[in-house]
């Protein structure tokens, strides 16, 4: 399973690992999790960066409209 790293907000650095990636209405999204334990908690990122950027930028999804549309896929 590919494993990404994340900054948090106060600037800890978070492993987390891509379970599923999709792409909706242009936009990427990344299923991910903390472990590849069965019961660990999942968590939808989106890809906010700008076509040009040499890295992604990726924010958690909170948004209860956009995680319900994207729990359907």
């Amino acid at each position: 399973m590919e494993q990404i790293k994340i900054t948090a907000e106060d600037g800890e650095i978070i492993d987390l690992f891509v379970i599923e990636q999709t792409r909706v209405n242009g936009m990427n999204y990344l299923l991910v999790a903390e472990s590849e334990d069965d019961e660990a908690e999942a968590y939808i990122l989106k890809d906010t960066s700008n076509e040009d950027a040499m890295e992604a930028v990726y924010e958690f999804v909170d948004d209860e409209e956009e995680l319900d549309s994207l729990a359907r896929i």
